[in-house]
């Protein structure tokens, strides 16, 4: 074991391996705030079918479409630190999940609903609102 992490240490510097622990630990602590505020403010039926997407379709096409790429940025950022997640501390599949509600894409809306469907997930979100005192999700 120990000429393995010689090998590591050889291979990777040691700063880099403090910089992907430090990131490690604030990616947690992160996750373990954003993610749960993030599914108890989503509105009850925000993976149904039905429920209406026009994010600030309201405002002046410019301020939207800024808007939608700062959106989509900080989607892929919460998409990406939850596959970092898969292999470090984290909420890694439910920061992914939170990613793809930011990002914008074809097919979205059904890979969202296959996605929070799984009964691992549903329950897991369920569970989390009905503690804030919110009702499950609506899923059609």
């Amino acid at each position: 074991m120990e000429s393995f992490l010689t090998t590591i240490t050889e291979i990777i510097p040691t700063e880099v391996w403090i910089g992907l622990t430090v990131f490690s630990v604030l990616a947690f602590i992160g996750t373990l705030i954003a993610v749960p505020a993030i599914l108890v403010r989503l509105p009850e039926d925000y993976f149904a079918e039905h429920h209406p997407r026009g994010w600030m379709a309201d405002h002046h096409p410019v301020l939207r479409g800024i808007g939608l790429i700062v959106k989509n940025v900080i989607g892929c950022i919460f998409f990406f630190a939850g596959v970092v997640m898969l292999v470090l501390p984290g909420q890694g599949v439910l920061t992914m999940i939170i990613g793809l509600s930011l990002i914008d894409f074809p097919g979205k809306r059904k890979l969202e609903q296959k996605i929070v469907a799984k009964p691992m997930f549903c329950s897991t979100i369920n569970a989390l609102r009905h503690k804030f005192g919110k009702s499950p999700l609506i899923l059609s």
